[in-house]
C-alpha cells in the first residue's frame, strides 16, 4: 500500500474506528496506556467456551495512531482464536500502520495491540485455572 493509501486508511479509521463501544458482559475488559502521549484505551473481548472471539470493541481517547491503531488490530484480530491472536507477533503493527510511523511512534502505534494481548493473556489464564479446578482429572 502506498504511502498516502496508509494515511488515508489511519485517517478514516480514526474519524470512522470499527468496533467502537462497550461490549456489556464482555468475557474480558483490558485498559491499557501510552503515558507519554496521554493515549488510553479500554478493550472488551467477547470470546465463545472454543476460545473463538465473537466481538471486540474499545473505547478511548488520544492521538489519531493510537486510536486507529486500536481500531485497526481489532478489525484484524475479530473471528481469530485467542491462541491466533496471542501468536501474533510484534510486526503485524508495522503491517498495518506501515513500518515508519510505527518506528516514529511506536508506544501509540502498538498501544491497542499490547492492550488486546493482555486481554487474551488474562482469558487463557482463567481458563486453565478453570480447567485445573473443574476437570475430574484423576492425576
Amino acid at each position: 500500500m502506498k504511502h498516502d493509501e496508509l494515511m488515508e486508511l489511519i485517517v478514516d479509521h480514526y474519524k470512522n474506528p470499527s468496533n467502537r463501544g462497550v461490549i456489556e458482559n464482555a468475557s474480558a475488559v483490558q485498559k491499557g496506556g501510552n503515558p507519554g502521549c496521554g493515549d488510553i484505551v479500554t478493550v472488551y473481548v467477547d470470546a465463545d467456551e472454543e476460545g473463538v472471539v465473537r466481538r471486540l470493541s474499545f473505547e478511548g481517547e488520544g492521538c489519531m495512531v493510537s486510536q486507529a491503531g486500536t481500531s485497526l488490530i481489532l478489525e484484524k484480530a475479530e473471528g481469530l482464536t485467542l491462541s491466533e491472536i496471542e501468536e501474533m507477533p510484534p510486526e503485524t503493527v508495522s503491517g498495518m500502520l506501515g513500518k515508519r510511523l510505527v518506528m516514529t511512534r511506536p508506544n501509540c502505534a502498538h498501544l491497542g495491540f499490547n492492550t488486546l494481548k493482555l486481554a487474551v493473556r488474562k482469558l487463557i489464564a482463567e481458563d486453565v485455572n478453570g480447567l485445573k479446578h473443574s476437570e475430574a482429572n484423576p492425576e
